[in-house]
């Protein structure tokens, strides 16, 4: 049968005799290289033995020659030469040196075995000996290493008049060797006696345990124990169904089959449980190998098997099962993908018509590598199913349409994280008197326990707000809020919410003011008109439920057309950078983005910063500022006098008409009359009446009092008591905010829809 070019040759396994062999080489190769090791040792340790002897014998010739009796005298004397050469000579023959040389403190020579070289300088270091210091020295030659010592030699004084030499040169190193050779080879032979007995077991163990199979059963049994542990590293990398059963698809092509094919029930992909797969239509999700032409469904689409076609059958048993005919498509093995009790799917795998058939090993080789498959694809398939959950849930508490508002003009972006959804969160909040307050929180942890405190911790937010506190007072509430979610979380043996961040801002546009407050939160960042970027200086509080310290507020004071950029540290910290790295590459990107919308400014932002993978969520809010036209803003100071609550509502009345507002006239004027008399009645002094046409008719009437008036029902025999009810009836909305000096009763109307100078 002809193989397949296209498809990769099947690894043959080597015979038990070839295994053998192949481990009695490594064994011969290993005593080979010691035994060359050893005698490369053995020389150096014999060279080095050879010149430490030669050196003391040198030492210790020239040290007895140089202390002998009348030498210093000699030296003296007029003729040395004559006395000392044969003196010299006797020396070096009784100890067996190659030299002794007498010669004076210049170092020429009185004495040398070569009677011509007497007179002569000789060759060497004298310095030492000079100093008073015997001296030895190893000099190469082209004969192989010399040792020769030069000692002093001193009178009655101790001073140098002479020096003596002894040397001679190392031989012989080979005989050192060879006195050790018989012991080397005899320990070279038992270890190859031992290699040669080791190979012989090895080759009986081998046989009995193949139980006879021969080189192609082991190759194809070595191709699967293979398969399996390449699908044990690279099937389930993710936590993705697709790219789960698209790597189930790559590993086993063209190691165990020439085209795969995987099939999975739809809701599966979903994340959703399998339905009953009697009849039920299954998913395309993966294909992979060389004859994808004979596969028509491509991913993505809805494929059916017929009852009796072998995919049909496998989810019907359970089990992997073969069509053992060849038929026009070639040999297939269709194999159930089964986990926890629940099919998944199933996998098709497919050889040419060329190629060897499969075999019944083959089969419960493509059954375990499908079970162990479908349990990467059940993990998927749970945690996308829980992934979805908690984005559906994080969504939900998520603002879906920022609120339209006069003073700023908002955009927003969030980006869950790749590894479960987070805490990170963002909010537009309407306030009285036409302010609006703008909030980023970050919750630490991931999952549906994060998302759910994020929604806890937003609605807080709400309703905190709707007591118009200043930002660092509302952090305060929410700071104390945590502290209590913390301590009962505890209690009940849950995870506590410590550690969670807020930055709130109070944006108003009649005076272009923001006032700030930050719990653990990174600082906002201000895009000014003229395209300048800075990051302001907000007192930076604990995280929320850290430690219950007072927070701080800071003021700005923005011109119409900054940006206020809102961020978590999501968008600017990451795995290769830090937190102030981040904030200037936000800096830059923000100056680069000048005059853009606020809109395009937050795509711009997220698309330069945001990773391709985020580990953390990313939160933006971008806010870009108006101010309230000076025409649209009107205030009158209050007497504390009943006579002038009619003149001050009356100016009240003209400023409608030259707005447009005659509509409101009316319902407007009870409701001044009610405010201002009861602030000139039970309020002290200043008193102050402010009117603002924005996207509504706000009416403010403030005073230096901290008193707050109660809306209660009257009874039909009282007098008076039912203002603040007429005012709750005619108003929209109204209520009470304090502020440094006093309080703020306040109301709001909604505009007309027609009229001219409509907002």
């Amino acid at each position: 049968m002809s193989e397949d070019p296209g498809r990769r040759p099947r690894r043959r396994l080597p015979s038990a005799w070839s295994v053998a062999n192949q481990a009695f080489a490594l064994h011969a190769a290993v005593v080979l290289f010691l035994v060359v090791a050893v005698a490369v040792e053995w020389v150096y340790i014999a060279r080095d033995d050879a010149l430490h002897e030669a050196r003391d014998r040198s030492l210790s010739v020239a040290e007895g020659f140089a202390n002998g009796p009348g030498i210093a005298a000699v030296l003296r004397s007029p003729d040395p030469t004559a006395v000392l050469q044969p003196r010299a000579e006797a020396a070096r023959t009784r100890s067996d040196v190659d030299f002794v040389i007498v010669m004076n403190t210049d170092g020429i020579r009185y004495t040398s075995p070569d009677p011509q070289l007497i007179g002569k300088k000789f060759i060497g270091t004298i310095a030492p000996a000079l100093e008073g210091r015997s001296f030895t020295e190893t000099i190469d030659t082209s004969h192989g290493p010399k040792v020769q010592a030069v000692v002093p030699v001193t009178d009655t004084g101790n001073t140098v008049v002479g020096l003596v030499s002894a040397g001679e040169a190392v031989h012989g190193l080979s005989g050192h060797v060879s006195r050790r050779l018989p012991f080397l080879f005899g320990a070279a032979a038992v270890a190859l006696a031992v290699a040669v007995g080791g190979n012989a077991l090895i080759s009986r163990r081998l046989r009995r345990q193949t139980h006879g199979l021969g080189p192609a059963e082991l190759a194809r049994m070595y191709e699967h124990l293979k398969l399996l542990y390449d699908a044990s590293t690279a099937v389930g990398t993710t936590l993705d169904v697709r790219r789960t059963a698209q790597e189930l698809a790559h590993v086993a092509v063209p190691a165990f089959a020439d085209t795969v094919t995987v099939d999975l029930a739809e809701p599966v992909v979903e994340g959703g449980e399998p339905e009953p797969q009697n009849g039920a239509r299954l998913l395309r999700v993966a294909r992979g190998g060389i004859d994808d032409d004979r596969s028509p469904a491509p991913e993505g689409e809805s494929v059916a098997f017929a009852p009796a076609a072998p995919q049909s059958r496998a989810l019907r048993d359970g089990r992997a099962c073969l069509l053992s005919a060849p038929q026009t498509d070639g040999p297939l093995i269709a194999a159930p993908l089964a986990a926890r009790g629940a099919m998944l799917g199933v996998v098709s795998f497919l050889r040419s018509r060329t190629a060897q058939p499969f075999a019944a090993d083959d089969l419960s080789a493509a059954g375990e590598l499908c079970s162990r498959a479908a349990v990467s694809i059940d993990n998927a398939r749970r945690y996308t199913r829980e992934h979805t959950m908690a984005v559906t849930l994080q969504r939900s508490l998520l603002p879906g349409v920022l609120p339209e508002h006069g003073g700023v003009e908002v955009a927003s972006g969030y980006l869950p994280a790749l590894g479960g959804v987070g805490g990170d969160w963002f909010d537009v909040i309407p306030l009285p008197g036409l302010r609006v307050a703008l909030v980023v929180g970050d919750v630490v942890g991931r999952g549906l326990h994060a998302a759910a405190t994020m929604g806890r911790l937003r609605t807080a937010v709400h309703n905190f707000s709707a007591l118009d506190v200043p930002p660092d007072e509302l952090l305060a509430h929410l700071d104390e809020l945590v502290t209590r979610i913390d301590e009962g979380t505890q209690t009940a043996g849950g995870t506590p919410v410590t550690g969670a961040t807020c930055l709130y801002a109070v944006y108003d546009p009649t005076i272009g003011r923001c006032t700030l407050a930050r719990a653990g939160h990174p600082p906002p960042a201000v895009l000014h008109p003229d395209g300048r970027v800075e990051f302001p200086d907000v007192p930076v509080g604990p995280p929320l439920g850290v430690d219950g310290l007072p927070f701080e507020a800071a003021e700005l004071d923005l011109p119409e057309g900054s940006r206020l950029v809102l961020y978590t540290d999501g968008l600017v910290r990451g795995a290769d950078h830090d937190l102030s790295a981040g904030m200037r590459a936000l800096g830059d990107t923000l100056a680069s983005r000048a005059g853009r919308t606020p809109q395009e400014t937050c795509d711009a932002v997220l698309h330069a910063l945001a990773p391709e993978r985020p580990r953390d969520d990313v939160a933006l809010l971008v806010a870009r500022t108006r101010l309230l036209e000076p025409d649209r803003i009107a205030a009158w100071d209050v007497p504390a006098d009943p006579a002038a609550v009619a003149r001050v509502r009356n100016a009240a009345t003209r400023r409608l008409a030259e707005w447009g507002l005659e509509e409101l006239s009316f319902t407007t004027e009870l409701i001044l009359s009610e405010l201002i008399t009861n602030a000139v009645r039970y309020a002290a002094s200043p008193i102050r009446l402010r009117v603002l046409r924005g996207h509504s008719l706000v009416c403010e009437v403030s005073d230096a009092s901290s008193t707050a008036p109660h809306l209660r029902y009257a009874a039909t025999t009282d007098e008076g008591g039912r203002g603040l009810f007429l005012v709750a009836q005619l108003a929209d909305r109204w209520g009470t905010r304090y502020t440094a000096t006093g309080k703020i009763i306040w109301s709001e109307q909604a505009l007309p829809d027609t009229g001219p100078g409509t907002a």
